[in-house]
């Protein structure tokens, strides 16, 4: 069986879809999937055993310069390599009128989705020929795990779902591998972010532990947060400008891993490493880690300049010393 998956952003989401490729192998032995995606997440996808050919898009590049020579060219290119092959079922797990009308709406096979009680966008179910109810009450992975499970004809595992990706990275671990914790700092909105006092304070409380700390970043002023946050602490090492899957490669090696709200937070727990997610305003029960050994401290009113270092720090030794 040769399916579709059209799912494209965000990262977290991107990651959420993997259990539900785990489940359908299990189920379906001869399964294979292609899949959608926007460009900047294509690294993700191949880390799946049960993944062919990934198709990048570039819709979020694309919308500013729609009908410009280059965009329509791309255009073009993608409709001619999406339209190769008749899949037998073709799943869209983003449920936006976007990726409905400008992705699923062309490929060739069967369109499944959520219906228009489900679907993030109710319009977007317009452009499948079958609708699932998928309650909105649950975890994303569990949702995703869901609408494959009746889009493929098999009972959704009760186990916890399983993202396969982790033995893609075990081969090539960082040399100090288990000797450093990384700290996720950066995420896209400012009140998710963990204020740099805090954060300097949880690096002090660690001066005593023997672990290094690492700092990833990917824009420039992340860099320079990070630059600040190591200052004047030798056990703190920015880590240089990495792809992807090289920052995957240093979470896969961590003793365990703080982060604030973003998509990485995701990356660690599909990674299995132990996670600890700060959350001020978004709510962890339905996007909070998934997997094993994933820890949420709620600030207060949403606040995260009321979720302490110490509070913080106390929860994190609980991680490093195996404590529930």
């Amino acid at each position: 069986m040769k399916v579709l998956i059209v799912k494209t952003s965000s990262m977290g989401d991107v990651l959420h879809t993997l259990p539900a490729l785990t489940d359908a192998m299990q189920a379906i032995p001869d399964i294979r999937f292609d899949w959608v995606v926007e460009e900047g997440f294509a690294q993700i996808p191949p880390w799946h055993m049960a993944v062919d050919q990934v198709l990048p898009v570039a819709l979020r590049r694309w919308r500013k310069n729609w009908f410009g020579t280059q965009t329509r060219e791309e255009r073009f290119r993608f409709k001619q390599r999406l339209q190769q092959q008749r899949y037998d079922v073709i799943i869209d797990a983003q449920g936006l009128i976007k990726s409905a009308a400008l992705v699923t709406r062309l490929a060739k096979g069967i369109k499944h989705g959520q219906d228009s009680k489900s679907a993030r966008e109710p319009f977007a179910s317009w452009w499948y020929d079958k609708r699932h109810d998928i309650p909105k009450a649950m975890h994303a992975v569990e949702r995703t795990r869901l609408l494959f499970a009746k889009s493929l004809g098999y009972e959704k595992p009760e186990t916890q779902g399983d993202y396969a990706i982790a033995q893609h990275f075990m081969q090539e671990l960082p040399e100090d591998a288990g000797r450093y914790l990384v700290f996720l700092h950066a995420t896209t909105r400012d009140n998710k972010h963990w204020p740099e006092a805090n954060w300097r304070e949880l690096i002090d409380l660690l001066k005593d532990s023997g672990l290094k700390i690492k700092l990833p970043w990917g824009a420039e002023h992340e860099h320079q947060r990070a630059q600040r946050l190591a200052m004047g602490f030798d056990y703190v090492e920015v880590l240089p400008k990495l792809t992807l899957e090289q920052v995957a490669r240093q979470l896969a090696g961590a003793k365990a891993v703080v982060s604030v709200d973003t998509g990485l937070s995701h990356l660690t727990a599909a990674l299995d490493r132990p996670n600890i997610t700060l959350f001020g305003p978004t709510d962890p029960g339905l996007i909070g880690g998934y997997g094993g050994n994933q820890r949420s401290l709620k600030a207060e009113n949403g606040n995260l300049e009321l979720l302490t270092a110490p509070e913080t720090y106390k929860a994190l030794n609980r991680v490093l010393n195996g404590s529930s």
